[in-house]
């Protein structure tokens, strides 16, 4: 394949990896709920609520949307605001590191080692352990509990492999759409471009 032909192939990329960012942020949350429940049946949620968010109960998505919108509307988010910007944030950045995942996958396919595993521990490395405590969206790593660290993780191991299941299936369909579709896009073309010569040639 030639360079123009592959540089072709990365909205198909990207648009696979926006599916599965977004199915993969929708799982996540599914795994955490799980999680949740789970804990609260050992005794154990109190301790890792007190522990991961002493203060607010916020998590990084609900201060993330409060730190956009603030210098928007001249105020702090609501308590209910927060609730609402939190899922949008994180859909939002699910879909859109989705979509850089399916980019680059395009360009170097061992980008998608471990089915995506790889891909959302990374995620989990730069999202979580640096960018959060970095913009003050949360507390240092080194605070944290080991097993808050595990939860993170595992969580983010369920995001990468869902994006990338997704990502494979939305990325099949769209090659047979575009297979099926571009015979009948040139066909059109050559015959609305032999129906202007014989006008031409008419006139």
């Amino acid at each position: 394949m030639s360079r123009r032909e592959h540089s072709r192939e990365l909205w198909k990329g990207a648009l696979a990896g926006l599916a599965g960012g977004l199915a993969g942020a929708w799982a996540m949350n599914q795994f955490q709920l799980a999680w949740t429940k789970l804990s609260k049946a050992s005794g154990q949620q109190r301790g890792q609520e007190n522990s991961q968010q002493p203060e607010t109960d916020e998590d990084a998505t609900m201060r993330t949307a409060d730190r956009l919108l603030r210098p928007v509307l001249g105020r702090e988010l609501t308590r209910r605001e927060k609730k609402i910007g939190g899922p949008i944030v994180h859909y939002a950045f699910g879909g859109s590191m989705g979509a850089v995942y399916g980019t680059l996958g395009e360009l170097w396919p061992f980008v998608r080692v471990g089915a995506g595993t790889g891909f959302g521990s990374a995620l989990f490395v730069g999202a979580d352990e640096i960018a959060v405590p970095l913009f003050g969206l949360g507390g240092s790593p080194r605070r944290t509990p080991l097993k808050l660290h595990a939860y993170a993780l595992a969580s983010h191991i369920v995001y990468g492999l869902t994006t990338e299941m997704t990502r494979c299936g939305a990325r099949a369909l769209l090659s047979r759409a575009t297979k099926h579709l571009r015979p009948r896009l040139v066909h059109g073309g050559r015959t609305r471009r032999s129906r202007a010569a014989q006008e031409r040639r008419s006139a």
